[in-house]
This record gives C-alpha cells, sequence and structure tokens, in this order.
C-alpha cells in the first residue's frame, strides 16, 4: 500500500518555454509528498496569521523519510540538483545545533527496473538558524545524472542517527527544490599514453602551464616501471609539448607529491622516490623541460608525502607534510617544513603524533593569509567523511585542527588557492566514487574561526566513477584563470586531465 501511495503521487511542474539554461526550478510541495518509511506526520506550521504545511521529522527516531515524483525532466538536460527547504518552531532552535538529511534518488525509464539510477545521497550536515520560523534552503544533491524527459523519483531521509544530527527536536520539511542542469564543460587531456598515467602536479610558470605527473602499470607507488614525466602549455591545456622525463631511477618507484615556486619563480617539484629507502627528492625548473634535483633532505620523520611548497615572507618557503601506514594503530602524525635557502636545506617539524586514522590530516594543502596566519585543508582516511582544517597565528608554532562541514568527499585531495585581489580561497577536490572534480570558494575569514561553515561546492568536471583510477585535484593559476588537473580511466590505463575555470569574483 505504502508503494502504491507514493507512486501515486505524480508532480507534473511546468517547464520553462525554452528549455535553455538556466532552467526554472522544479518544486515539490509538502502536500505532494507520502510517508515512504517511518511514521512522519504531515502537520501544519503556525505562526501568526502564515499556516505552512510541512512534514514533520524526529530529533530522535531514525528511519522516517518521504517521497514524492517529478513528473518528467526537460528533454535536453543532464542532470539535476536536488535541494530541500526545512524549518523549525522549536524555541531551542539556535546555530549551535545541526542536523543531517540525504536524498536517496532513482528514475522511472521506459523498459528498466526503477532501481537501476538508484543512488544513495551522502548525508549533509548544516547548522540550524538563529531562531525558530527561519527557513532554511539545504543542498542533498549537486549533481545526479539523469536520462532527460524521463520521471524522477526521490525519497528524503532525516538522519538522527547520524553523529552530527545534535538537535533532537522535529523538524519541518516544507518543500524539495528540483534544478535541472546542463552537461559539464569537457576537460583538456594531458596525457592519455597507455599506462597508469596520475597523481598530477600542475604548475604555471609565467604563462606556461606545466603538468607533472606519475606512470605505472597500475595503482603501485613502489614499481620500478614508476616514473615521473613532464608536458608544458602556452595556451591553457589546449596542446603539449612532447613529453620529457623527469625522474627514472633504476630500482625505485617515483611518484610526483608536491609543487611550488621558489623565490626566483622558478618551479619547485617533490618526487617520493621509494626503493631499498624512501626519499624525497626537490627538482627546480626554470621551462617546465629540464629538472634539476636540489636536494634530498635528511628527516628525522620519514613522510609519507611532503605537499605543495608555498612562500611566507620573513621565513622562506614552507611546506607540510603527512608521515603513516594508515593503520588502525596511533601511528600516524604531521607536520611542516621550511626553508630560508630556496629549498637547498629545510627544517622539519612535527605537529601532532600518536594519531588514530581517523584524526590524520593526509596530503594537506595550506596557504598563508597574512599576519602570521596560515589556513590548510587536509584529506580524510577513516571516521567521519569531511575534510580537516587546520590553522595557525604564529607562524607554525601552534596549530588547530578541527573538522569541517565539507562532507562531499572520498579520500578527496585538497589544493588550495588564495587570490590575492579577492582575498578569496579556492578549495579543489575530487570526489572519487562520484567522479567529480569540485571547488568551493570562500572569504577566509568567513571559516577561519569557524570551519564548519563553508559554503557549498560547485561542480567543475567529471571523470570516471571509480574509487581509486580517478582524483587528486592540483591547481595554479595564470591571470584570471585557474587550471585543475586531475586523472580517470580504469585500470590498467588511466589518463591526466586539466580543466580551465575562471578565478572566483567577490561579491560586492
Amino acid at each position: 500500500m505504502r508503494l502504491l501511495a507514493f507512486f501515486s503521487t505524480l508532480v507534473l511542474v511546468p517547464l520553462p518555454a525554452s528549455a535553455a539554461e538556466p532552467w526554472t526550478p522544479l518544486s515539490i510541495a509538502a502536500n505532494d509528498l507520502s510517508i515512504a518509511t517511518g511514521q512522519p506526520s504531515l502537520v501544519l506550521m503556525s505562526s501568526g496569521s502564515t499556516h505552512v504545511p510541512v512534514w514533520s521529522l524526529s530529533g530522535g527516531t531514525v528511519g522516517q523519510s518521504v517521497a514524492g515524483v517529478i513528473g518528467a525532466l526537460p528533454q535536453d538536460c543532464a542532470a539535476v540538483k536536488v535541494e530541500i527547504v526545512v524549518t523549525s518552531d522549536d524555541p531551542e532552535t539556535r546555530p549551535e545545533f545541526s542536523d543531517v538529511y540525504r536524498v536517496h534518488l532513482s528514475q522511472l525509464v521506459d523498459g528498466a527496473p526503477f532501481t537501476d539510477r538508484y543512488v544513495l545521497g551522502k548525508t549533509v550536515r548544516t547548522a540550524l538558524p538563529d531562531a525558530p520560523f527561519h527557513s532554511r534552503t539545504i543542498l542533498l544533491a549537486p549533481r545526479y545524472e539523469v536520462v532527460p524527459g524521463a520521471p524522477l523519483w526521490l525519497r528524503i531521509q532525516r538522519e538522527p542517527g547520524e553523529e552530527g544530527d545534535t538537535f533532537t527536536r522535529p523538524t519541518g520539511l516544507a518543500a524539495v527544490k528540483v534544478t535541472p542542469l546542463p552537461p559539464l564543460p569537457e576537460p583538456r587531456v594531458v596525457q592519455d599514453v597507455s599506462g597508469y598515467n596520475s597523481w598530477p602536479m600542475i604548475q604555471a610558470i609565467g604563462d606556461k602551464l606545466v603538468c607533472t605527473y606519475s606512470r605505472g602499470s597500475g595503482h603501485t607507488i613502489g614499481e620500478d616501471s614508476r616514473a615521473v614525466f613532464a608536458r608544458t602549455s602556452l595556451d591553457g591545456g589546449l596542446t603539449w609539448t612532447p613529453e620529457t622525463t623527469v625522474a627514472d631511477t633504476p630500482g625505485y618507484g617515483e611518484v610526483t607529491v608536491g609543487k611550488g615556486l621558489d623565490s626566483t619563480g622558478a618551479m619547485l617539484l617533490w618526487v617520493r622516490r621509494i626503493g631499498k629507502e624512501w626519499n624525497h627528492d626537490l627538482y627546480r625548473t626554470t621551462d617546465g623541460v629540464t629538472f634539476t634535483r636540489i636536494a634530498t633532505p635528511p628527516l628525522q620523520v620519514a613522510p609519507m608525502q611532503i605537499t605543495d611548497v608555498f612562500p611566507i615572507p620573513g621565513v622562506g618557503l614552507m611546506c607540510l607534510w603527512f608521515a603513516g601506514n594508515y593503520s588502525d594503530k596511533p601511528v600516524h602524525s604531521w607536520g611542516m617544513m621550511t626553508s630560508g635557502d630556496d629549498g637547498t636545506t629545510w627544517t622539519q617539524k612535527t605537529i601532532e603524533s600518536g594519531l588514530m586514522k581517523e584524526d590524520w590530516p593526509t596530503e594537506p594543502s595550506a596557504v598563508f593569509l597574512g599576519d602570521g596566519r596560515i589556513l590548510a585543508i587536509g584529506r580524510t582516511e577513516a571516521g567521519v567523511k569531511t575534510q580537516f582544517q587546520m590553522i595557525t597565528t604564529d607562524l607554525g608554532a601552534t596549530w588547530k585542527r578541527s573538522r569541517t562541514n565539507i562532507g562531499d568527499v572520498m579520500a578527496s585531495t585538497p589544493s588550495l588557492l588564495l587570490d590575492p585581489k579577492t582575498g578569496l580561497i579556492s578549495n579543489y577536490y575530487y570526489e572519487r566514487g562520484q567522479g567529480l572534480l569540485r571547488r568551493r570558494i570562500v572569504d577566509p575569514e568567513r571559516v577561519f574561526d569557524d570551519p564548519m561553515a563553508w559554503p557549498e561546492s560547485e561542480i567543475l568536471a567529471a571523470g570516471s566513477p571509480l574509487p581509486w583510477d580517478s582524483g587528486n585535484a592540483n591547481a595554479t593559476v595564470i591571470g584570471d584563470r585557474h587550471y585543475v588537473s586531475f586523472y580517470s580511466g580504469k585500470a590498467p590505463d588511466t589518463k591526466v586531465m586539466v580543466s580551465e575555470v575562471d578565478a572566483p569574483v567577490k561579491q560586492e
């Protein structure tokens, strides 16, 4: 009976006269949704003479959800994003509490089971507003690829059993908004020869893009056949020079792990070299073709990786590192390195050690904000699937690590760019499994002391939706354009790609 109930809720929403983007959002009001699971109740939420029908979703009972169907999607859309509008009439409503929701999605395509295109969305946690009777629009699915014209089924579920749902009172689901989306721009190919082309690092030297990457036989790091290569482009990645070899040491597997610029504007490249022992070699190039190894620093703690290099006035160069073995034992650590001589020698400092894997920030990226302040974002390997934020106000003497609200991740390596003109940070990362290159843009003043305040992500490009054969975003800038490299494919063959996007513009 319940199955029949929600399939009978077919919402036919008028489409715009022209299907050209942007499309008008398609809406489902609370009255057009039906119970799918549990026992949520359809009630009127009243304030004065205003009465809004909402689905009351418990803050203590798990398994409550409602469902509905959008009757048809535009014929030329490629995907949709799904948002919900929620509110609360409880006097305890305030931002120190948060709640968690997710969306289940599928399509009713002719001749196919309606479970074929089923997707369980990720949980989304947001803070409550300042007071009751304030509405919130929450983005649950930034992009769900669709079959144009086919009806879309969706189910909205509150998740009070999740750690982040701290509001134990009911909330009210007032509406669901579904916005059709156009196709994503196609990224440009850097290298697609046979082999596992992977883990790229991209850096601009003036107006020249230099993309370095590693190639082996698969998702491996220590095989002798794995080496590091480079190509350059003067037209934003449309065409690339022939490949040159950066590092191919006999008996070692070599992988690009970090990049940056020295004080003269030359490119620096960290290469991890694994064989009889682990080393990290620093290479320098002025043209992106010829690379010279300038350092193999002796380090007290052997890093898993040393990440991107960035300048600190009065200090020199800085980069972050992390070490560990990905086990469930407290053996993981991370720290920083500084150089006052453009990378010839380095001083290493451990910031945290003895960490469990769920508390371990990996593959971090950082930017210097001035006045001794540094903001870094780290990838998460276990536990709550959100990126870490690490901050310091004293040039790295002391640090504070926190979880963020950036949850559309899976082993997602961050890459931060700070725009000196606008002061905005762009956080680029690739959501593995979904195959989506994402960006979040923020004024660092908004999140420096509030890591749960990162705004929603935008999706820039798509790659292969596989857990490990794609990912590892790395970004650089030329003028008002950002260039983001990543890799994509299916083992044993993957390719290195680059997407070109506009630098963010600060809204007045």
